[in-house]
């Protein structure tokens, strides 16, 4: 069976640190995968604040995930800290890919990989509309 593998980007444009929280362990006694997607869903979320965005409001447009992937490299567990980075990447004409690189803040260790596909989307009209120039040029100059 193959294997997804992500090319992971060498630059990121933001950086945040979150604990595991005894709820993402599982029974496995480490980080389960459903908590690496809320992590990344809680950086996606800061990242867009750092840039004075929303989900509902990046230059007047909203976002929707289209897609994700993950790669899981190593355990976390309740009380380490991870340190996410963040970048954009792939534009195209109705969104990008975000990337995030998880990695236990003490030792520097990699988590896992992720990428999730971002549209652009319009909840009023219920469909998807072009990514906002302002957002692909203040990412591109960030980059």
């Amino acid at each position: 069976m193959a294997r997804i593998k992500l090319d992971m980007p060498d630059n990121y444009l933001f950086s945040t640190e979150l604990a595991v929280r005894i709820s993402d362990i599982n029974y496995g006694g480490h980080m389960g995968n459903d908590a690496v997607l809320s992590m990344v869903h809680e950086a996606r979320l800061r990242f867009l604040k750092h840039y004075h965005y929303t989900e509902f409001d990046v230059e007047g447009a909203s976002i929707i995930m289209s897609d994700s992937a993950i790669v899981y490299k190593a355990e976390g567990f309740h009380g380490d800290r991870v340190q996410v980075d963040v970048t954009v990447a792939d534009f195209n004409k109705y969104g990008c890919d975000l990337y995030y690189l998880l990695s236990n803040k003490e030792t520097a260790v990699e988590i896992a990989h992720a990428k999730t596909g971002i549209v652009f989307f319009d909840y009023n009209e219920r469909k998807v509309q072009t990514v906002p120039e302002g957002f692909r040029n203040k990412m591109l100059r960030e980059s």
